[in-house]
C-alpha cells in the first residue's frame, strides 16, 4: 500500500441556509480545497461524495456526486456516491484513500454535503430518524425498555417531533457512564461551555458565541441530562479535501498531512453497551498507525451531544473512566489542555450537517497539523485524530470511520 497525503482541504460554513443549494454549498467546499491544494480540476482523476438525507429533503436521489460536480466543471471521471449516515463523507474518504494507496489514482477529491435544514423542522427529524433499522426499531426499544431493572425510561414525550429521537438514546446511554463514573450534568455543561469557546473562533462554525454553564443548564432540557446547548444543531454545509500519492504531493506542497490510519466498521443489533464499535475500532486504528493512544495530541470526535465527547475518550481509552470527571473539571480538553479535544467547537458548536461532518472534523486536524487554526492552535501537534459515527443498529453505531494523521 502507497503513502497517502491530504494536500488539499476546504469547507463551508455549517448553519441554516434556506436559500443556497447543494451545487452551491459544494462548490464553495471543492473550489477552496482546490485552491488550497494548488492543483487543478484537470488533476483530479476520480471523486468519491458523502451525502447521508438529500433525498428526502431536497428530492435529488441518485447521481448526487454527478450532479453536484458537473454543475462546477468536474465530469467524466470516475464517481462514487456515499451514503453511510452521519459517517457519509469520512467514508467517502476511506474508499478514496483505498483507491490512491491501492495505486488505482494518483489524485482524488473527497466531498461531503448536506441540506438539513428546513422551516418544518419535524421533516429534518424524520430524515435524520431513517438512520435506524425501521423494520425492528420500535419492537427492538420496546424490549429494550422492558429489560430496564431502575425503571429508568429511554423515551418520554415528543421524542421523534421535538426533537431527534437519536436524543433520548445518546441520554440513556449517557445516564449509564453517570452512573458508573460519577459524572453530573454540570460535568456535561463544562464540556459544552469549552466547545462553544472554541466555536466562537471558529469562522466556519454554525454557532460563534461564547455561553456560561449557567446558561446551557437553562438553556432548555431536551432529555435529561441533555440541555438543549448540549446538544448539536440542525443545519446545512460541505466539506472537502484533495488526497493523493507520496509523489504527487511532492510536486505540490511542502507540508502534507499524511493518512497514518483509515478505518472503517459497521455495528452490531445487540443491547450490550460495553461492547461498542468506537471501543472496536480504537485498537484497530491505533495498529495501523504504529502509535499508542498516548501519542494523540489533538482530536476531533463526533459529540452529537457534549457527553459523547468524554464517552468517545473513555471508549478509545484515551481517557481513564475513572479520571473523567476530573480531566473536565481541571480544563485536561482544552486547547492548552492534555489532549485537546474538538478544537472546531465539534459537532456541538461548529454544527452537524450530517453529511459534511466527518469531513469538517478533518478539515480541523489538517488545520491544527499545519499551525493555521489561528486563535484555536495547538501547541505543536504532530499527530490527529478524527473519529465519525452514524445511525444506529440495537444500541451500537451502525456506521463509523475512524482516521487517523500525521505530520
Amino acid at each position: 500500500m502507497r503513502d497517502v497525503a491530504v494536500i488539499g482541504v476546504g469547507m463551508t460554513r455549517f448553519g441554516k441556509f434556506l436559500d443556497t443549494g447543494i451545487k452551491e454549498l459544494v462548490r464553495e467546499s471543492v473550489v477552496n480545497a482546490i485552491d488550497d491544494a494548488g492543483i487543478s480540476i484537470s488533476d483530479i482523476e476520480a471523486a468519491y461524495v458523502g451525502s447521508a438525507a438529500p433525498g428526502i429533503m431536497t428530492g435529488q436521489e441518485m447521481i448526487k456526486a454527478q450532479v453536484t460536480l458537473s454543475a462546477m466543471g468536474i465530469e467524466r471521471i470516475p464517481m462514487v456516491n456515499v451514503e453511510n449516515a452521519c459517517a457519509s463523507s469520512s467514508t467517502a474518504l476511506h474508499l478514496g484513500w483505498m483507491a490512491v494507496a491501492a495505486g488505482l489514482y494518483d489524485c482524488v477529491l473527497v466531498a461531503g454535503f448536506e441540506k438539513l435544514y428546513d422551516k418544518d423542522k419535524l421533516k429534518s427529524f424524520m430524515a435524520l430518524g431513517t438512520a435506524v433499522d425501521v423494520e425492528v426499531i420500535t419492537k427492538f426499544l420496546e424490549d429494550l425498555q422492558n429489560d430496564q431493572t431502575d425503571g429508568g425510561e429511554i423515551f418520554s414525550k415528543g421524542s421523534g417531533k421535538n426533537r431527534s429521537i437519536f436524543m433520548d438514546m445518546y441520554a440513556y446511554y449517557t445516564r449509564r457512564y453517570m452512573e458508573k463514573y460519577g459524572l453530573t450534568q454540570t460535568h456535561f455543561a463544562k464540556i459544552s461551555v469549552k466547545s462553544h469557546k472554541n466555536g466562537a473562533n471558529n469562522p466556519h462554525a454554525q454557532y460563534q458565541k461564547e455561553v456560561t454553564l449557567e446558561e446551557v443548564l437553562d438553556s432548555g432540557e431536551v432529555a435529561y441530562p441533555l440541555t438543549r446547548m448540549m446538544c448539536s444543531p440542525i443545519g446545512d454545509g460541505a466539506a472537502a479535501a484533495v488526497i493523493c500519492s507520496k509523489q504527487m504531493a511532492a510536486r505540490f506542497t511542502s507540508q502534507p498531512v499524511w493518512v497514518a490510519a483509515s478505518v472503517l466498521g459497521s455495528g452490531q443489533l445487540g443491547n450490550d453497551m460495553s461492547d461498542t464499535l468506537t471501543r472496536r475500532l480504537g485498537p484497530k486504528a491505533f495498529e495501523k498507525a504504529g502509535i499508542g493512544p498516548d501519542e494523540i495530541d489533538v482530536i476531533e470526535v463526533h459529540d452529537a451531544t457534549s457527553p459523547s465527547e468524554i464517552i468517545t475518550l473513555i471508549e478509545l481509552n484515551l481517557c481513564p473512566g475513572d479520571e473523567a470527571g476530573h480531566w473536565i473539571d481541571n480544563g485536561s480538553m482544552e486547547i492548552n489542555g492534555r489532549l485537546p479535544t474538538n478544537t472546531s467547537g465539534g459537532l456541538a458548536s461548529k454544527g452537524h450537517p450530517i453529511g459534511a461532518t466527518g469531513l469538517g472534523q478533518v478539515h480541523e486536524i489538517v488545520q491544527q497539523l499545519r499551525g493555521d487554526a489561528g486563535k484555536r492552535q495547538v501547541n505543536g501537534p504532530k499527530v490527529g485524530m478524527a473519529h465519525n459515527g452514524g445511525g444506529i443498529l440495537g444500541v451500537d453505531a451502525a456506521a463509523m470511520a475512524v482516521h487517523i494523521f500525521k505530520k
